[in-house]
């Protein structure tokens, strides 16, 4: 009985059922561990959202990426906390810290002091820019419903912005596959551009 019933579901209700929470695991953990490209994984999951008839399922991509992103900064942002408080750290902090350049870290903090928590809005939507940001916000001892408060636009900004790149490339394909070929490719462009950028302007003479 169970298996009939099963197998009457239709495909695109299974994949939406397997595809949501596999998303909110992939971002959550891409937030606790830098190196995911969760933007990719928004963008591919918003082509594929665009050529399924189900009427909400583009707001589904949006709401899930959105506090995927939400929570897993928060998890980020209080395991930072603990390590500051100790006295030897924490595995997180120190991951955090390596991610941090010198140089990107006093531009966090300069911006930090100058905009507060508006600057979390633009760390999240600058390739990189989310690491250095929090780290200066650890520093600045920023209490964590302060961080939350400015981490919540900033999060829906950048879950609408990559699903802004999915949908454009969903919408110049036909097949859902190529759309997220262009989609990745140009997300992964976005994050390999600054740095390839300043290390062309060190390099220069």
């Amino acid at each position: 009985m169970i298996l009939a019933q099963a197998a009457q579901v239709p495909p695109e209700s299974t994949q939406q059922a397997v595809g949501y929470p596999s998303l909110f695991l992939l971002i959550v953990l891409g937030a606790l561990v830098p190196v995911v490209p969760t933007g990719a994984l928004v963008s591919s999951a918003a082509v594929v959202a665009f050529h399924q008839t189900a009427p909400f399922a583009l707001l589904m991509v949006f709401g899930v990426s959105a506090l995927a992103a939400f929570l897993g900064d928060l998890a980020l942002y209080w395991l930072g906390q603990r390590g500051m408080r100790s006295k030897n750290g924490s595995r997180w902090l120190a991951a955090i810290r390596e991610r941090a350049p010198e140089d990107r870290l006093e531009q966090a903090q300069a911006k930090l002091a100058a905009h507060g928590v508006l600057v979390l809005v633009l760390s999240r939507l600058v390739p990189a820019g989310r690491i250095p940001v929090m780290l200066a916000c650890l520093m600045a001892k920023m209490p964590l419903r302060e961080f939350a408060r400015g981490d919540v636009p900033a999060c829906l900004a950048w879950a609408l912005t990559y699903q802004l790149i999915g949908i454009l490339g969903g919408s110049l394909f036909k097949e859902p596959w190529q759309g997220v070929a262009v989609a990745v490719t140009l997300t992964v462009l976005i994050s390999v551009a600054p740095g390839l950028w300043r290390r062309v302007r060190r390099s220069a003479p």
